[in-house]
């Protein structure tokens, strides 16, 4: 396996590592319920994608448990 000839530089191993740093992730509104969500996928809140209903989506029960 080849060796480098020189010690690569403090500076110089930074510069290498520049396009390793994490990217803000770009979220966008839902236009039918305002949820945000990232751009190309379908809301799991309503189940639209592009105006038109892709998937349906199970509404969660809100009864409550007597203990």
């Amino acid at each position: 396996m080849a060796n480098p000839k020189k010690q690569k530089t403090h500076s110089s191993t930074h510069q290498g590592r520049s396009h390793l740093a994490l990217k803000k992730v770009v979220l966008n509104k839902c236009p039918k319920c305002g949820q945000a969500l990232k751009p190309h996928t379908v809301c799991a809140v309503c189940g639209h994608y592009q105006g038109k209903e892709v998937i349906k989506v199970k509404l969660k029960s809100t009864s409550k448990k007597n203990k």
